[in-house]
């Protein structure tokens, strides 16, 4: 019955990721043994299930029945194993979490260090990227990031916001002076993000309910979030960031906000995981109660 059930599993993640090597990814597996077990499958079925191609497949009508019954039968499993794990007192298993660089770096490593040494059970696996992740495709459990995905399979919860503020150097102040409106920065270094070939240089703000942006120049951008907060910290321009990566040095003076007067724009910080119509996912990389 287990290898059945994993059977099963194996085609709906097939199914739900498009073709084999999206799904041999998903599942850390090898595309000639998510190849080898789709056949086994038919094989045992006596039915083909899906018309394959070199890039792609289609399910047969057949298989199609046969998915939407097997979709149905995996999320009763897992909702039944869920159930009955959660009358036990540990926890145990594997957790991949995908998150920004700094955001990973500096507020989900030391929170995953302490999990760790709380449940001794638990190997969790933290990958870095601004870059952005797919939970499914990436194989992961949850994935942080900052703004609502625009994926509607995938379920979202808002763990925290936080507004961006412009901020330097004490050293850069005093050699350059400090901007009295947002529209000053055009005469200072600001150090910019990028994002695919786009330069974030739009910078939002408002002043008594009313929104603007000032387009920003400088020196120096840059890919990385992290690189932006070094550059920042020693002196060699202004940066537009997130009051959660800069909470020590704010409060240390090593960073120095300004232009508090004018309200810039607020992000929210999500966790990304499957939804449980797509269950091929949990079967391999779950934490479980139990």
């Amino acid at each position: 019955m287990a290898d059945e059930i994993t059977e099963l599993r194996l085609f709906v993640a097939i199914v739900q990721a498009g073709n084999l090597s999206a799904a041999s990814r998903a599942l850390n597996a090898s595309t000639a043994a998510m190849s080898r077990g789709l056949s086994n499958l038919e094989s045992r079925l006596g039915v083909r299930l899906v018309t394959r191609t070199t890039r792609s497949f289609e399910l047969t009508e057949e298989g199609r029945a046969f998915y939407e019954r097997c979709e149905r039968i995996i999320v009763d499993i897992d909702e039944a194993e869920a159930e009955a794990s959660s009358k036990g007192n540990s926890v145990r298993g594997n957790l991949r979490i995908g998150a920004p660089m700094e955001i990973g770096r500096r507020l989900i490593g030391p929170l995953i260090a302490r999990f760790s040494a709380t449940y001794p059970g638990t190997k969790v696996h933290l990958t870095l990227s601004d870059s952005g992740f797919d939970v499914i495709d990436d194989a992961l459990d949850v994935a942080l990031r900052v703004g609502l995905p625009s994926d509607t399979s995938v379920v979202a919860k808002k763990l925290q916001s936080t507004k961006r503020i412009v901020c330097a150097s004490p050293e850069y102040f005093a050699r350059h002076g400090k901007p009295q409106t947002p529209h000053d920065l055009r005469m200072h270094n600001c150090i910019r993000l990028v994002r695919g070939r786009r330069i974030l240089n739009d910078w939002l703000f408002q002043q008594n309910g009313e929104k603007f942006t000032v387009t920003v120049n400088g020196t120096l951008s840059t890919t990385s979030g992290e690189v932006v907060h070094d550059l920042v910290r020693t002196g060699n321009g202004i940066a537009l960031k997130a009051t959660w990566d800069l909470q020590k040095e704010l409060t240390s003076g090593v960073i120095v906000q300004c232009l508090e007067e004018y309200w810039c724009d607020t992000i929210d910080l999500f966790a990304i995981c499957a939804s449980r119509q797509n269950p091929g996912i949990s079967r391999f990389h779950r934490t479980t109660v139990t």
